[in-house]
């Protein structure tokens, strides 16, 4: 299932390496093994249905027992993702997710870690936690649902709603810029990146499934449809008269271009930005190829930037995979020296050699 070009080494067994540790589940699954007993609670149209039908789906493919797939989310609509899924879980804190995920992943590398949360929960309150988390290289795969609202607090304007956004909160309009996700994980130097929208279960399934077999951080951003508080958000990137112009689907190792015909064309200006052009107006050998394997963020940050707040020219796809260090993996290989500098022992004469040290102090 590698998402790599033919130009890349191999290292499959580097990116897979946490699910490897993972116990085979023992038969055949399918997505109702996945399912749970409880209702599903969202309001009706929303797009978190099509999101969790995608994930329960998509989850036999890993071909994990479930009791070694854990669910981790924070507060919100989407963070009622857990009950949903027939694996273990945890509904945790307003932002936290990350933080809590990341300390799962690190203690039990047996275990597949997903984390599941919001514009508002991933963005604002939990925004530190994220970042660290992206930085670190933590082994998550974390699904950020962006519907650029509050939803389950009613309307109120979040951290992706666009500038002059009139809400609840706000009836004179958004006095705030907006986050763009996928430039915010680039800049926090996250090793995969990637967009897909909730409408589009076969592009969906694809990003999800190179998130799974990617050794690290992975971080999804899906557009998200909240149908009672910011209908038709996305509007411009389903409907048959406007998609094909405004959506543009990044493949590694093809040129950049869309349209009905591949009429729109990305190349590089004079000042090394990126500037949309009619592909017919320029040589084929001008057009920016998509290398999302470059060591370098910045190709794929430029990408990030081309969309504008009416989605025009809007890039899905995975922008970013790249191998680097995972955190989880590090500090292993540190507590493995650690216990080995410490001598034999049994694992609570190990830890206190460790959290003591060679400067102690016996007082009284």
């Amino acid at each position: 299932m590698s998402t790599h070009g033919a130009d890349r080494p191999d290292t499959r067994a580097g990116r897979l390496g946490a699910l490897d540790l993972v116990p085979k589940a023992r038969d055949a699954q399918s997505a109702k093994d996945f399912k749970t007993d409880q209702e599903v609670r969202w309001c009706p149209g929303c797009g978190d249905y099509a999101i969790l039908a995608a994930v329960q789906s998509f989850m036999p493919e890993l071909g994990l027992a479930r009791e070694n797939i854990v669910f981790v989310s924070g507060i919100g609509c989407s963070s009622r993702f857990p009950y949903y899924m027939d694996t273990f879980g945890m509904h945790s804190i307003h932002g936290r997710a990350p933080a809590i995920a990341t300390g799962l992943a690190a203690s039990r590398p047996d275990l597949s870690v997903w984390v599941v949360t919001g514009d508002g929960d991933a963005l604002s309150i939990g925004g530190n936690h994220l970042i660290h988390a992206l930085r670190r290289n933590v082994n998550l795969k974390i699904l950020l649902f962006n519907n650029r609202i509050y939803g389950l607090t009613k309307g109120q304007y979040s951290p992706t709603s666009e500038l002059g956004k009139i809400t609840k909160s706000t009836p004179m309009g958004s006095l705030d810029a907006p986050f763009n996700p996928v430039s915010l994980a680039l800049g926090a130097e996250a090793s995969f990146v990637a967009r897909s929208i909730d409408s589009d279960r076969k592009h969906l399934t694809s990003v999800l499934r190179a998130a799974a077999e990617h050794r690290g951080t992975a971080l999804v951003e899906i557009y998200q449809n909240c149908n009672i508080f910011n209908d038709n958000a996305f509007e411009a990137l389903k409907d048959p008269e406007t998609r094909e112009d405004f959506t543009i689907r990044l493949e590694h190792g093809q040129p950049v271009r869309w349209g009905e015909q591949g009429q729109h064309a990305v190349v590089r200006a004079i000042d090394s930005s990126l500037k949309v052009v009619d592909s017919a107006d320029v040589d084929p050998s001008e057009i920016v190829v998509h290398d999302a394997h470059a060591e370098d963020p910045s190709h794929a940050f430029d990408l990030s930037r081309l969309a504008d707040q009416t989605l025009a020219r809007t890039p899905i796809g995975v922008f970013r995979a790249v191998d680097r260090p995972v955190y989880d993996d590090l500090m292993r290989a540190q507590l493995e020296e650690a216990a080995q500098t410490q001598g034999a022992g049994n694992a609570t004469d190990q830890l206190t050699g460790l959290l003591q040290g060679s400067d102690t102090w016996r007082v009284g």
